[in-house]
C-alpha cells in the first residue's frame, strides 16, 4: 500500500479516536469451531455463506490459532490477553481465583474503565463473566437436551456403547425434533426437551419445526438484535462493547431438522484421513487419570463412535460430521442476522467486528475425535476482523498469529490506553497489535513473533509452566514438545495435513534442534509450587470430606479433622444425619435455597440462618 495511503487510513481513525467518536466493537465467539467455514478450506460442504460474507467484507486470518485447545484456559487467555504460561491457568480452575488473571483487566472490563459501555451474553468467557459486563443477557446454554421425565439423556439416533461412555453433553448428536409422542421405557414418561447450563435447565417446548422455543443459541441472537437496535436509536450514547457467545458446534450436536437437511447423509465427504496416521504422534502419551479430557478422550470418542456402528468407521464418521456441519451452519445463519441488524440500523459503518473460535475440534483425523490437541485440527481457528477505515476489504493474512493478539489489537483500534493491569500482581498484555496487518495483510510491518504458541492442557494439582506440552506454529513448520521430551515436526507447507513426524527422521535433527531450542527460550524457567499452609491442607481436606464437620456449623476445625481421620465411618452415619437434617430445614424454609436451583447447599443454609427469620411488620 501507498505510503500516502498508509498515512491517510492512519489520521482517519486517530481524528476519529481523539474527537471522542471511537468505534463500536462486536465480538463474536464460537465454541468448537474449526476451519469448517468458506474460504478457509477446512470441509469442502461447510455452508457458511454470512460468514464468508463477513470475511469478504475484512481481513482474514487463515494461520491463526488459540494458545490452548480447551475452553476454560483459552477463554481466561483471549479475554486477559495472558498466555496460560504466564498466569498458569492451563485448566478448569475459576480463572478469577488465578492470582495473576485477577488482578489484571479483563477486556471488557477495560473498555467499561475507558468510557464504553460493555454488554454480553452467551458464552464469552467460560464461565464467571456476568459481573466483567455493564450488562449480562443470557447466560451459557448448552441445550437442548433430551429428557425422559427423569433424568437428562443422550439423543435417541445416537447408538452404545458412544451414547453410554460420553452421555449427554459429547456422547450426543442429532436433530431437535418432536419427540413428546414417544415414551420412555425406563420411566414411562414422554420424552421431551430441556435446556440450560450446567447446573439448571427448563423445559424447551417443542411442538413442531415451527412451533417451539427458542434455543439458547438463537436466544442470545435475538438479544443482540435487540439490543443493536435500541443502541443505534441511541445515537449520543457511549460506544459500545458487545460480546456474543455461541454454544454451537459445541457438543451436544442438536440443532433444529432444517440444517441436517442441508447436508444429506448420503452425499457427505469425509475429511482425509491416512491410515495409522497416529503411529507416530505422541498425544497418547500424555494421559490423566483425574481428567480425561486432559488425556486419550480424543482415542476413546473416536473408538467408541467406529464401535456403535458395527465398526463401520465411514458411517460412523459420516453421521458425526454431519451433525457438526449442521450445527456450524446453525450458527452461521445467527451471525448472519447479527450482522444484518447491524447493516440496517448504520452501526456497520463505526463498528469493528471480530468473529473467532475458542479452539479447533478434530473430526476423525489420526483416529481422534475431540478437541485438547496440539495438531492443526484442535489449534486453528477462524479470526476475521472487519475495522471500518482501516482493514482491507475481502484480503487475507497468512502469518501465524494467535487469539493473544485480539485483546492488543481491539485497544489499539479504539485508542484505549495499552496499561490493563489493576496492580502489581498482574501482568502486561502478552500479544501484539494486528492493526498494522489489517491495512496490509501481506506486507505490514508487525512486531509480534513468527510463531503462534499452544499449550495442552492436562490435569493437574498444580501448574508448572516449565513442565507443560506445547506447539511451535510457524509459517512453514510445526513443532510439538510433550512435557516427557517427546516430539513431533510437520512441514506444512509440504505436509499441511501433518501426516508425516519429521522428528523421527535423523535427517531433519538441526531444524528440530533450532524449534527446540526456540521453544526451550520462550517458556519460562521452572516455577516450582509455593509450599502450602496447615490451613490450606485443611480446607481441602474438608472440601473432599465435608462429612467431616461433625457439628454442621460449616466449619472444619482441627478436633474434627483428627476425629475423622482416626475413624471415617463416624462420619458417613453423621453425614447421613446431617443431610437429612438439612431437607428437613429446606422444607420449612424453602427460601433459603438462594440460587433457586432447587436444592439447598450448606452455604446457602448457613447464610439463611445467619439472617434470622424474616421481620414482621
Amino acid at each position: 500500500m501507498p505510503l500516502s495511503i498508509r498515512i491517510a487510513l492512519a489520521t482517519l481513525v486517530c481524528s476519529l479516536v481523539y474527537a471522542g467518536q471511537k468505534p463500536n466493537v462486536l465480538l463474536i465467539v464460537c465454541d468448537d469451531l474449526n476451519d469448517y467455514v468458506e474460504t478457509l478450506g477446512g470441509h469442502p460442504q461447510a455452508k457458511t455463506p454470512h460468514l464468508r460474507k463477513l470475511i469478504e467484507s475484512g481481513v482474514s486470518f487463515t494461520q491463526a490459532h488459540c494458545n490452548i485447545p480447551i475452553c476454560n484456559p483459552s477463554r481466561a487467555s483471549f479475554a486477559t490477553g495472558i498466555y496460560p504460561h504466564t498466569s498458569q491457568q492451563f485448566g478448569f480452575e475459576d480463572w478469577d481465583k488465578n492470582e495473576i488473571l485477577k488482578n489484571s483487566r479483563t477486556m471488557m472490563a477495560h473498555f467499561s474503565a475507558n468510557g464504553y459501555h460493555t454488554l454480553g451474553t452467551g458464552k464469552v468467557m467460560h464461565n464467571r463473566d456476568a459481573g466483567e459486563w455493564d450488562e449480562y443477557g443470557h447466560p451459557s446454554d448448552y441445550g437442548p437436551f433430551l429428557f425422559d421425565g427423569k433424568d437428562k439423556i443422550p439423543h435417541l439416533a445416537v447408538p452404545s456403547p458412544f451414547r453410554d461412555d460420553f452421555g449427554v453433553i459429547d456422547g450426543t448428536f442429532g436433530p431437535l425434533e418432536k419427540v413428546s409422542h414417544r415414551k420412555s421405557p425406563d420411566t414411562g414418561k414422554p420424552y421431551s426437551w430441556r435446556t440450560g447450563g450446567w447446573r439448571k435447565q427448563r423445559d424447551l417446548k417443542f411442538r413442531s419445526d415451527d412451533d417451539r422455543d427458542p434455543t439458547g443459541d438463537e436466544l442470545n441472537a435475538r438479544w443482540a438484535v435487540k439490543r443493536l437496535r435500541e443502541l443505534a436509536a441511541e445515537p449520543e450514547g457511549k460506544p459500545f462493547f458487545m460480546g456474543v457467545g455461541f454454544v454451537r458446534p459445541h457438543t451436544p450436536l442438536i440443532v433444529p431438522q432444517e440444517y441436517f437437511d442441508r447436508f444429506p447423509l448420503d452425499s457427505i465427504e469425509l475429511p482425509l484421513i491416512k491410515e495409522g496416521d497416529d503411529r507416530d504422534t505422541f498425544k497418547k502419551t500424555v494421559t490423566s487419570d483425574e481428567d480425561d479430557r486432559s488425556g486419550d478422550r480424543g482415542a476413546k470418542m473416536y473408538d467408541s463412535l467406529v464401535a456403535s456402528f458395527e465398526g463401520n468407521r465411514e458411517l460412523a464418521l459420516k453421521k458425526f460430521v454431519q451433525a457438526y456441519l449442521a450445527s456450524v451452519a446453525s450458527v452461521d445463519d445467527l451471525v448472519g442476522e447479527i450482522l444484518g441488524a447491524l447493516k440496517q440500523t448504520g452501526l456497520d459503518k463505526d463498528t469493528i467486528v471480530v468473529f473467532t473460535s475458542d479452539h479447533g475440534w478434530g473430526n476423525g483425523e489420526k483416529d481422534y475425535l475431540y478437541k485438547n490437541s496440539l495438531w492443526q485440527e484442535s489449534t486453528r481457528v477462524p479470526l476475521v476482523f472487519r475495522a471500518p477505515g482501516v482493514s482491507r476489504k475481502g484480503k487475507s493474512c497468512e502469518r501465524p498469529v494467535s487469539l493473544v493478539d485480539l485483546y492488543p489489537t481491539l485497544i489499539d483500534l479504539c485508542g484505549l490506553p495499552a496499561e490493563t493491569m489493576k496492580n502489581e500482581l498482574g501482568r502486561p498484555l502478552d500479544g501484539f497489535s494486528l492493526k498494522p496487518l489489517l491495512s496490509d495483510p501481506q506486507g505490514g510491518t508487525w512486531e509480534g513473533p513468527d510463531y503462534a504458541l499452544t499449550a495442552l492442557y492436562k490435569w493437574a494439582r498444580y501448574y508448572d509452566p516449565a513442565h507443560q506440552s506445547y506447539s511451535l506454529r510457524f509459517k512453514d513448520w510445526r513443532y510439538v514438545r510433550y512435557e516427557n521430551g517427546k516430539e513431533e515436526l510437520y512441514h506444512t507447507v509440504e505436509d499441511d495435513h501433518e501426516w508425516n513426524n519429521l522428528a523421527l527422521d535423523p535427517s531433519h535433527e538441526k531444524i528440530l534442534r533450532k524449534y527446540r531450542s526456540r521453544l526451550l527460550s520462550i517458556i519460562p524457567e521452572s516455577i516450582p509450587e509455593k509450599p502450602k499452609s496447615d490451613e490450606y491442607w485443611k480446607a481441602l481436606y474438608f472440601k473432599k470430606n465435608p462429612q467431616a464437620d461433625a457439628n454442621g456449623d460449616g466449619k472444619l476445625t482441627w478436633k474434627e479433622m483428627n476425629d475423622h481421620k482416626k475413624n471415617p465411618s463416624a462420619g458417613e452415619s453423621k453425614k447421613l444425619s446431617n443431610e437429612q437434617w438439612k431437607e428437613q430445614y429446606f422444607k420449612k424454609n424453602p427460601q433459603a435455597d438462594a440460587n433457586g436451583d432447587g436444592k439447598l447447599s450448606w452455604p446457602e443454609l448457613h447464610t439463611h440462618r445467619k439472617k434470622g427469620p424474616p421481620k414482621k411488620n
